[in-house]
């Protein structure tokens, strides 16, 4: 069995990169978990040092750890990743969760946008030494008006998109 932990970098109750991410853990096949981690909002601001990490952060860490690959999602603020989840990836920096982990990247942006968030959050991976798995990445646009009520994406051409982009990542897990 497969754990795939999915991580939003929005905090904002109707994100589309979120909705993405439920829409990702409704397509899972039979031998693959994915779980949406929703504690980001809970997490407080990180503060280098040898305390004792705060009880949001060691479970944060924990269920990194769990996890077989990890999924983000973020849109972009002012060029960049949000604070929120750069704060995240800080936590898990010197702990080292993400450490030859395998990762990928699920950009939701407009055509023409997002490109800062997605190489900043490469960056970051890089630096933690994560496993950038490319050939699961993928830019997938999903405006507002494609999320259902129930926060999850009908659109059969995006839902097709995803599920693609689910198998590549689940085909480069086990290829790992």
């Amino acid at each position: 069995m497969t754990h795939l932990l999915l991580i939003s970098g929005s905090t904002r109750a109707g994100s589309t990169n979120t909705a993405a991410l439920r829409t990702v853990a409704s397509l899972v096949s039979d031998d693959v978990t994915a779980a949406l981690y929703d504690g980001l909002v809970t997490l407080p601001a990180f503060v280098p040092g040898d305390q004792e990490p705060p009880v949001p952060v060691a479970e944060l860490r924990r269920t990194v750890e769990e996890a077989d690959a990890v999924l983000f999602c973020t849109p972009e603020y002012a060029g960049s990743i949000p604070g929120s989840l750069k704060n995240l990836l800080e936590w898990l920096i010197g702990s080292g969760e993400l450490n030859g982990k395998p990762v990928a990247w699920l950009s939701v942006a407009a055509p023409g946008r997002g490109e800062g968030a997605r190489e900043n959050l490469e960056t970051v991976l890089g630096y933690v030494d994560a496993n950038l798995l490319t050939s699961a990445c993928a830019h997938i646009p999903v405006t507002r008006d494609a999320v259902g009520t129930d926060g999850i994406i009908a659109d059969p051409q995006i839902t097709a998109a995803l599920r693609d982009m689910l198998t590549r990542l689940t085909q480069a897990i086990d290829g790992n």
